[in-house]
């Protein structure tokens, strides 16, 4: 709590990385209820929504298999199950 979380995702592709690969995160509280996306990047990070607005910072680098975030000022709250989704087409 209070400190940045770094959540790490790495991934490999049989395809060349392209500005068609695409990083999506999503979030499902601990409590339950639905997946919600809480970041995308292709070729540039896109502003998050919800409860992490603001709050996501991308410290991937793509070329080097790394497509991970961080999340400043975590809460109890923020508490839950993370995924990360690359697409690299044609390559999933």
């Amino acid at each position: 709590v209070g400190e940045q979380v770094l959540l790490k995702c790495s991934f490999k592709s049989s395809s060349p990385i392209t500005d068609s690969l695409t990083v999506d995160w999503t979030y499902r509280p601990l409590t339950g209820g639905q997946m919600e996306t809480i970041f995308h990047y292709q070729s540039v990070p896109y502003p998050t929504m919800g409860k992490f607005k603001d709050r996501i910072s991308w410290v991937g680098n793509v070329a080097k298999g790394d497509a991970s975030i961080a999340i400043q000022s975590p809460v109890m709250s923020d508490n839950g199950t993370f995924i990360c989704s690359v697409k690299n087409p044609p390559d999933v």
